[in-house]
């Protein structure tokens, strides 16, 4: 998926030039990223053990414009919020939709990227029909603790919601023939269906976003204390905005039509 920059250059322009507190931010010399290392191609722990992924690089390269040493945490997604709330680390960078309900416990940067809502499905399910009444009686899978989670128990009340601790252990159990659908953001299931699901399974539909449910985008959290952590953020997104470089992060890392 390309062009998130565009769609939020003008957002973030506007919030780097009201960074009032930047002579503060300067105190800032290390950031503790916090990820769940679990979520491709966001963030993800490959074969080695190593991170990787959109959000590895795009925080690297946000780190870079800060000049800060950046030091990367991975934790569960469940816990991941209480996590930054303990000081375990300072941001958390992890696939997270900046969400009126998250807003209450967190503050939220300028969104960086912003994806479509899937539903898919095996291969042969024949209708792309994914409406409550159509779908009752069917088991849809989601991640915990997500924007997903609360948009299938919100409105498909008739349907049996199966949420998993990750993504992964829900695309098994879709590929192993234990859930009907899935609904998650496009780009980790598009991940999914030209891997593991290739044979399996399809795209079914295109969820309609809910804003109430979904909010306005992927943003960094960080505590409501540290607006001028946030400051030092939103003018480095900005620049990866102006100067094209968080586009180039999106044109690797994001590659499905």
């Amino acid at each position: 998926m390309k062009g998130f920059a565009k769609f939020f250059a003008a957002a973030a322009l506007t919030v780097a030039g009201a960074t009032g507190a930047l002579a503060q931010a300067k105190e800032w010399k290390e950031v503790r990223i916090g990820t769940e290392g679990a979520y491709p191609p966001y963030n993800n722990l490959n074969a080695k053990k190593e991170l990787e992924g959109f959000e590895i690089d795009y925080g690297n390269l946000l780190c870079e414009k800060m000049k800060v040493k950046c030091t990367w945490v991975v934790q569960d997604w469940d816990g991941i919020i209480p996590a930054l709330q303990a000081n375990k680390y300072d941001i958390i960078l992890a696939g997270m939709n900046a969400t009126e309900e998250r807003k209450k416990q967190v503050d939220f940067t300028t969104p960086y990227s912003k994806t479509p809502i899937w539903m898919i499905g095996p291969k042969s399910t024949a209708s792309s029909d994914i409406s409550p009444a159509t779908l009752k009686g069917k088991s849809i899978g989601a991640q915990g603790s997500t924007i997903h989670a609360n948009y299938v128990e919100k409105f498909y009340k008739d349907s049996t919601a199966r949420l998993y601790p990750t993504q992964e252990e829900a695309n098994l159990d879709l590929l192993n023939g234990r859930l009907d659908y899935i609904v998650a953001d496009a780009l980790a299931l598009a991940d999914f269906l030209k891997g593991q699901g290739k044979d399996c399974c399809k795209k079914i539909a295109e969820v309609t976003r809910d804003d109430a449910i979904h909010g306005a985008g992927v943003a960094g959290a960080v505590r409501k204390a540290d607006t001028a952590l946030k400051d030092l953020f939103n003018k480095a997104i900005a620049e990866t905005v102006a100067d094209g470089s968080l586009k180039k992060l999106e044109d690797k890392w994001f590659k499905y039509e």
